[in-house]
């Protein structure tokens, strides 16, 4: 199995260089590139008041935010989370650049850029000039958006999930093709909620698909 994080914050600001902090953090846990049900989320205590343009996007003002913990004090159960895995976010540079400034005034090692996924540059690849916002590919992707009012870093997460299968094809992995004989399928967790299903085909139908390819001129399978 192939574990990755998929994560996404909320912050004060756009520039983590102009002091601005992390407010939100979120991140699940991704098997196959497909939910498994485990993630991480915590609101945090930014230090620091929280502008009203900065609310009026993620919904979090300073009275949401007092009495949280601060950054440094679940930064070590964060790491733990993600890992070392592979970290995937949309427009990713921004979240690791506030990460990375939260570890280090925390005495702590910034994020291996190596291990960033970008999907927004995923996006730009496979739909060049079109729009590339999570809002405008799950409206591509007929996801649902009817729970986004704001920028809540959790449910960010969860549409991202789902557009990160489309991006890398996923419609179809719970789609498992092997002998009848073979060992019992892996369990539908592995697949968050979709439930893998055996396709076992019938005698007959293994007799037509013989027919069908004894009529093919030296097929490769038959090449020793």
């Amino acid at each position: 199995m192939t574990r990755s994080v998929l994560l996404d914050t909320e912050t004060t600001g756009l520039d983590p260089a102009l002091g601005h902090r992390v407010i939100e953090i979120a991140a699940i846990e991704l098997s196959n590139e497909l939910p498994t049900g485990e993630f991480f989320h915590r609101l945090l205590d930014p230090g620091r008041p929280v502008p009203a343009e900065a609310t009026a996007i993620h919904g979090f003002g300073d009275a949401d935010l007092a009495g949280q913990p601060r950054f440094a004090e679940v930064a070590p159960e964060l790491l733990a989370f993600l890992g070392e895995d592979p970290i995937i976010a949309h427009n990713a540079p921004f979240d690791f650049a506030f990460l990375d400034a939260e570890l280090l005034r925390s005495g702590l090692s910034p994020l291996d850029r190596g291990r960033m996924v970008d999907t927004l540059a995923l996006a730009k690849s496979l739909f060049p000039g079109l729009p590339n916002t999570l809002d405008a590919l799950c409206r591509r992707f007929a996801i649902d958006l009817a729970e986004r009012s704001t920028h809540n870093a959790l449910l960010d997460c969860r549409l991202l999930a789902a557009v990160y299968v489309e991006l890398t094809g996923g419609r179809q992995r719970g789609l498992v093709l092997e002998p009848a004989s073979s060992a019992p399928l892996m369990s539908a967790v592995a697949y968050g909620d979709r439930t893998p299903r055996r396709i076992v085909p019938s005698e007959a139908d293994q007799a037509r698909h013989a027919a069908f390819t004894a009529r093919l001129k030296a097929p490769l399978w038959r090449k020793d």
